[in-house]
């Protein structure tokens, strides 16, 4: 699978967008996540990333410069999710695909850089180990698991984990 992490430039700092999951699917109802979803025969994961964002937001890719692809993440259920990083020079025109995405918004760049705003947390099922994952809650919103996960590997991965870190942070997203 592929999702993509739309990073707009705003005169205020970058959002980056994001979706509410529709409460009618099968499965990870309600969910934050960025638009994405599985591989085409033959397609690449920018490809995937891409399509399944005009798919779900209709955000038109010629919006869209890609600026990487991030580590694959897998996912406690095995799914291997590749991150494709794209920068958008304003906020675009998006329109939910009501079957898949019951909203679409933006959360500050900052925010998700900030780890003072990410968090362990767990759930017990039962029978099962307890299952730990990283969560994050911006305004009414909670930001968990892979996409969650996905935030903190992008956050090392551009700022490493050293203390200067939090300082880099706090100067990019300006």
């Amino acid at each position: 699978a592929a999702v993509l992490i739309p990073v707009i430039a705003n005169p205020t700092g970058a959002t980056v967008l994001m979706t509410r999951r529709s409460d009618s699917l099968a499965s990870h109802t309600g969910q934050i996540a960025f638009p994405g979803g599985r591989l085409d025969p033959g397609e690449t994961a920018v490809e995937a990333a891409l399509r399944e964002a005009f798919e779900e937001v209709a955000l038109d890719p010629a919006l869209v410069e890609v600026l990487g692809v991030g580590d694959a993440y897998e996912t406690g259920t095995g799914f291997l999710v590749t991150p494709v990083v794209g920068w958008l020079t304003e906020t675009p025109a998006t329109r939910a695909a009501p079957e898949e995405v019951a909203e679409v918004f933006e959360a500050p760049w900052d925010f998700l850089m900030d780890p003072a705003n990410h968090r362990r947390d767990s759930y017990d099922r039962e029978g099962e180990p307890r299952r730990w994952f990283w969560a994050m809650t911006h305004e009414e919103r909670y930001i968990w698991g892979v996409t969650a996960g996905i935030v903190r590997a992008l956050r090392a991965r551009l700022y490493g984990e050293e203390p200067e870190a939090d300082q880099a942070a706090a100067e990019d997203a300006a």
